[in-house]
């Protein structure tokens, strides 16, 4: 199991330099393939949003997907907004869900067979691969 202590953590100098905000390097924006979900705030959909960046991570772990953000949207013209986008790459990102035009939310099951027709094509779901 991997161990989440500082290296060099008997050495004091060594742990206190690792320990300068002065010395930090801040995380570059995520590279490609990446999931963007935008959500509208006021509805509260903040834990469903989060539970679906959770589940796509678990299925498509790094390096399949480099990166997911969560945007909360908050004006009268993103009211009841829920969307999931894919950024493989190209010109502009792909909308892999929208809750309007969808009907609802996405069904997990479906939202990562799109993702994974996207990005690793061919890649085994297990049971949500299987017909009702």
């Amino acid at each position: 199991m991997a161990s989440c202590s500082l290296p060099g953590s008997t050495d004091d100098n060594n742990t206190s330099s690792l320990l300068d905000p002065l010395t930090f390097v801040p995380p570059k924006p995520p590279s490609t393939p990446s999931v963007i979900i935008e959500f509208c705030d006021r509805c509260r959909w903040l834990h469903r949003a989060t539970w679906v960046s959770t589940e796509l991570f678990l299925t498509f772990p790094p390096p399949a997907l480099k990166g997911i953000s969560i945007v909360p949207l908050n004006s009268d013209e993103t009211g009841g907004r829920f969307r999931v986008w894919l950024d493989d790459g190209g010109d502009v990102p792909h909308l892999m869900w929208d809750r309007k035009t969808e009907g609802g939310f996405p069904e997990l099951k479906v939202l990562k067979q799109r993702i994974r027709d996207r990005i690793q094509p061919g890649k085994s779901l297990g049971h949500s691969d299987r017909k009702e």
